[in-house]
């Protein structure tokens, strides 16, 4: 409680915006396209323009982050087992000063 009986403050929770996936006019066009001819060739019916659009919509909001979260924890394993093998791909030898020379002194006899 604050001075004065006023409530205490509630802060507010800190959620990541919500997620929106946006396709490109030309992708959103291909999109609807496509569910169009699903619609014809395997539900043997038509479904118009508009209704293909809300249903893009509907599936993009709805399983759209399901499959965007999929991508990113297999894009983290792909990268996580890039970095453990990155000392394999830039290691090193030390000491190689003495080397050169001892290389060149066995070539020379």
């Amino acid at each position: 409680m604050l001075a004065g009986g006023a409530a205490t403050p509630i802060a507010p929770t800190c959620q990541p915006p919500h997620m929106s996936i946006e396709l490109s006019k030309e992708h959103r066009q291909q999109a609807i396209a496509s569910i169009e001819r699903y619609f014809l060739e395997n539900m043997d019916e038509k479904i118009g323009n508009i209704a293909a659009g809300g249903l893009l919509g509907y599936f993009l909001e709805e399983i759209g982050p399901l499959v965007y979260n999929q991508a990113v924890a297999h894009v983290q394993e792909r990268l996580a087992l890039k970095v453990s093998e990155i000392d394999i791909e830039v290691h090193e030898e030390q000491f190689q000063y003495w080397r050169k020379f001892d290389k060149a002194r066995t070539g020379r006899k």
